[in-house]
C-alpha cells in the first residue's frame, strides 16, 4: 500500500522503522531478528537505505521484497543518485517496479566516503528534485523525500533550502521524512515555514533513540544536526556508564515523540540502526498511553502537521 494512503486514512498516527542492508550473513541474521521483534508493534511500514554510492543496491531490493513477501509488512526502498546513470537509474527503478515496491524515498545521497562535495555522475543525476522528476515521469511510485528542520548542511540558508524542498515535491514527492533531531521547536518552527512556502506533504518526524553518546555526535555533525546542550550534559555525565547513557535515550526519545504526536505530528519514522530494544520501549510506551489522544479539544495543537 502506498505511504500517502496509509497517512490519509483515519485513524492513529503512523509508526515506521528504518533498517540498513547488513554486509555478513550474521548482521542479516541480527536485522530480521530486529524486524521480527518489532513487528508485533505493527509498524505502518519499514525503509530499507541504499548504502554508500549505491552499493547495495541488489541488497536492498531483496530485502525490501523479502519484508512484503515473508513478513507482511509494507516496505520503502531508498533510492539514491551517487555513481549512477540515468540508465542506470531507470534499470533499477524498472527492478523495483518488476518486485511490486509501491514506496521509493529518493535522496541525492552523500558525497563518496573521503570526498566533501557531491559530484554527479557522468551522465547521472545532482539533485533528488532531479531523481523525483524522473521516478514520477514514468512510474506509479509514492515518492518520499527527506528534509531537514535545522537545514540541509549545504544550503545556504533556511529560505533557499525550503524552496528547493518546494521545487522536489512539486515534481511528485508526497510525503517527507525529517533527518533525525533533538529539539522539537526546530521541527515546530520548520513545519510551520514548509506549510507558509506552500509544502503540503505530511511531514513525519525523524527520530534515532540515542543508545552511544560518541555515535551520535559522529551522526549529528555529518547531517548539521544540534544536541541540545542540556542533552549533551546529561550524555557527557554518563561517558563511563553505556548502560545509562542508552536509558538516558529511551526517555528522552520517548518524551519527545510524545510531545510530538500530541502536538500533531502525523507519525513517528525511528532510525533503528538495525536494533530493536531501544525502539521496542518507546513504541510500546507510546501506544500505552496514546499521547495523540490528548490534543487540547481533540485537535492538534498546531494545524495541519500532517
Amino acid at each position: 500500500m502506498r505511504i500517502d494512503e496509509i497517512i490519509a486514512a483515519d485513524g492513529d498516527p503512523v509508526f515506521s522503522f528504518e533498517f540498513f542492508p547488513p554486509k555478513t550473513e550474521e548482521g542479516e541474521r541480527n536485522l530480521y531478528a530486529a524486524l521480527e521483534a518489532l513487528r508485533s508493534l505493527e509498524p505502518a511500514f519499514v525503509s530499507v537505505t541504499w548504502g554508500a554510492g549505491g552499493s547495495t543496491r541488489e541488497k536492498t531490493i531483496e530485502i525490501v521484497s523479502n519484508i512484503r513477501a515473508r513478513h507482511g509488512l509494507e516496505a520503502m526502498a531508498h533510492f539514491t543518485c551517487v555513481g549512477a546513470t540515468v540508465a542506470d537509474l531507470r534499470g533499477a527503478l524498472d527492478q523495483m517496479r518488476a518486485a511490486g515496491i509501491d514506496n521509493v524515498l529518493t535522496l541525492r545521497g552523500d558525497p563518496p566516503r573521503g570526498e566533501s562535495a557531491f559530484v554527479a555522475t557522468e551522465g547521472g543525476l545532482s539533485h533528488a528534485t532531479e531523481l523525483a522528476t524522473l521516478a514520477a515521469a514514468d512510474y506509479d511510485f509514492c515518492l518520499v523525500g527527506a528534509c531537514y528542520p535545522e537545514m540541509h548542511p549545504e544550503a545556504s540558508d533556511p529560505e533557499t533550502d525550503l524552496r528547493h524542498l518546494k521545487e522536489k515535491v512539486d515534481a511528485g514527492v508526497k510525503v517527507l521524512i525529517t533527518q533525525l533531531f533533538f529539539d522539537n521547536e526546530a521541527y515546530f518552527r520548520f513545519v510551520e515555514e514548509a506549510r507558509a512556502a506552500g509544502i503540503e506533504a505530511p511531514i513525519v518526524p525523524g527520530i534515532m533513540p540515542i543508545t552511544n553518546g560518541e555515535q551520535i555526535k559522529r551522526f549529528t555533525q555529518l547531517c548539521g544536526a544540534t544536541i541540545p546542550a542540556p542533552l549533551l550534559a546529561a550524555l557527557d555525565a554518563r561517558r563511563d556508564d553505556p548502560e545509562a547513557v542508552a536509558d538516558l535515550g529511551v526517555a528522552y526519545a520517548t518524551l519527545q515523540c510524545a510531545e510530538l504526536l500530541a502536538c500533531g505530528a502525523p507519525g513517528i519514522h525511528f532510525y533503528t540502526l538495525n536494533r530493536s530494544p531501544a525502539t521496542r520501549a518507546i513504541l510500546s510506551a507510546l501506544r500505552l498511553q496514546r499521547p495523540w489522544e490528548r490534543r487540547a479539544g481533540g485537535e492538534p495543537a498546531l494545524g495541519a502537521l500532517a
